[in-house]
Protein backbone atom coordinates (compact mmCIF):
# COMPACT_ATOMS: atom_id res chain seq x y z
CA UNK A 1 0.00 0.00 0.00
CA UNK A 2 1.36 3.59 -1.04
CA UNK A 3 2.23 5.62 1.44
CA UNK A 4 0.02 8.38 0.62
CA UNK A 5 -2.89 6.28 0.51
CA UNK A 6 -2.32 4.87 4.03
CA UNK A 7 -1.95 8.14 5.89
CA UNK A 8 -5.54 9.08 4.11
CA UNK A 9 -6.88 6.52 5.52
CA UNK A 10 -5.46 7.45 9.12
CA UNK A 11 -6.81 10.96 8.31
CA UNK A 12 -10.33 9.76 7.45
CA UNK A 13 -10.55 7.59 10.52
CA UNK A 14 -8.88 10.23 12.81
CA UNK A 15 -11.59 12.72 11.33
CA UNK A 16 -14.24 9.99 12.12
CA UNK A 17 -12.85 9.49 15.44
CA UNK A 18 -13.02 13.05 16.70
CA UNK A 19 -16.27 14.02 15.02
CA UNK A 20 -17.83 10.99 17.36
CA UNK A 21 -16.49 12.53 20.48
CA UNK A 22 -18.98 12.71 23.15
CA UNK A 23 -17.57 16.00 24.52
CA UNK A 24 -15.93 18.92 22.04
CA UNK A 25 -14.31 21.60 23.96
CA UNK A 26 -15.47 25.22 23.17
CA UNK A 27 -13.49 27.65 20.62
CA UNK A 28 -11.34 30.04 22.24
CA UNK A 29 -13.18 32.98 21.21
CA UNK A 30 -16.45 30.97 23.24
CA UNK A 31 -14.25 30.51 26.01
CA UNK A 32 -13.47 34.71 26.01
CA UNK A 33 -17.05 35.65 25.65
CA UNK A 34 -18.32 33.27 28.67
CA UNK A 35 -15.61 34.59 31.08
CA UNK A 36 -17.06 37.82 29.72
CA UNK A 37 -20.42 37.32 30.28
CA UNK A 38 -20.22 35.82 33.31
CA UNK A 39 -18.58 39.09 35.22
CA UNK A 40 -20.48 41.09 33.13
CA UNK A 41 -23.58 39.78 31.17
CA UNK A 42 -24.97 41.65 27.90
CA UNK A 43 -28.07 43.27 27.91
CA UNK A 44 -31.01 41.44 26.40
CA UNK A 45 -31.74 42.48 22.69
CA UNK A 46 -34.57 42.07 20.75
CA UNK A 47 -34.38 40.27 17.33
CA UNK A 48 -33.19 42.35 14.31
CA UNK A 49 -33.17 45.52 16.80
CA UNK A 50 -33.11 48.84 15.28
CA UNK A 51 -29.46 50.03 14.49
CA UNK A 52 -28.12 52.89 16.83
CA UNK A 53 -28.79 56.55 14.82
CA UNK A 54 -25.82 57.29 12.73
CA UNK A 55 -24.56 60.86 11.79
CA UNK A 56 -26.30 62.29 8.40
CA UNK A 57 -24.04 61.82 5.43
CA UNK A 58 -22.82 64.74 3.50
CA UNK A 59 -25.44 65.22 -0.07
CA UNK A 60 -23.59 64.06 -3.27
CA UNK A 61 -22.93 67.77 -4.33
CA UNK A 62 -20.96 69.01 -0.83
CA UNK A 63 -18.52 66.08 -2.09
CA UNK A 64 -18.92 66.96 -5.82
CA UNK A 65 -17.73 70.50 -4.93
CA UNK A 66 -14.94 69.47 -2.82
CA UNK A 67 -13.20 67.22 -5.55
CA UNK A 68 -13.90 69.54 -7.95
CA UNK A 69 -12.50 72.87 -6.26
CA UNK A 70 -9.36 70.39 -5.57
CA UNK A 71 -8.97 70.13 -8.89
CA UNK A 72 -8.91 73.59 -9.57
CA UNK A 73 -6.42 74.73 -7.09
CA UNK A 74 -4.22 72.15 -8.22
CA UNK A 75 -4.35 73.25 -11.66
CA UNK A 76 -3.83 77.04 -10.69
CA UNK A 77 -1.48 76.36 -8.12
CA UNK A 78 0.52 74.06 -11.19
CA UNK A 79 -0.08 76.85 -13.46
CA UNK A 80 1.27 79.40 -11.03
CA UNK A 81 4.60 77.88 -10.49
CA UNK A 82 4.71 76.86 -14.24
CA UNK A 83 4.33 81.13 -14.57
CA UNK A 84 7.19 81.44 -12.08
CA UNK A 85 9.61 79.05 -13.40
CA UNK A 86 13.08 80.87 -14.61
CA UNK A 87 13.60 79.82 -18.66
Amino acid sequence: MPEREHDDQEREFDLRWADAAPHKEPSARARMLAARWKENPPEPQPFRADPEPVAPRRSSWVSTAIVLGSVAAIIVLLGWAQFRAPY
